[in-house]
């Protein structure tokens, strides 16, 4: 059993492990900035993935230090919007990932 573990792994990796990948296209396709509460039941809905609370809070937090994403204050609210250097990140990641299954014969 020994690929199941090897399996769920890389489930883990490519998912929790790298959340901000799933944060930028929830973001990337809201019509409105949202929160991070909001994000994490969108990565739920859309991608099956159920991260803890914490780690999507952290993730979001680092991201907006990073500026791949953008803090919107309203009132006692705050919100969070993609922004340029988050898009092209995303988009470097996607292509990343398209060489990797290329080279390892999956995208042929």
């Amino acid at each position: 059993m020994d690929r199941v573990k090897a399996l769920e792994r890389l489930k883990r990796k490519l998912t929790v492990e790298n959340l901000w990948l799933y944060v930028i296209r929830v973001l990337a396709d809201a019509q409105t900035p949202l929160k991070a509460y909001d994000i994490r039941k969108q990565i739920k809905a859309r991608f099956n993935i159920n991260p803890p609370a914490i780690t999507v809070y952290t993730v979001v937090y680092r991201m907006a230090r990073e500026g791949l994403i953008a803090r919107v204050v309203e009132g006692n609210e705050t919100f969070y919007k993609v922004t340029e250097k988050g898009l092209e990140s995303f988009n470097m990641g996607l292509r990343f990932i398209e060489e990797t299954l290329r080279a390892l014969g999956g995208g042929k």
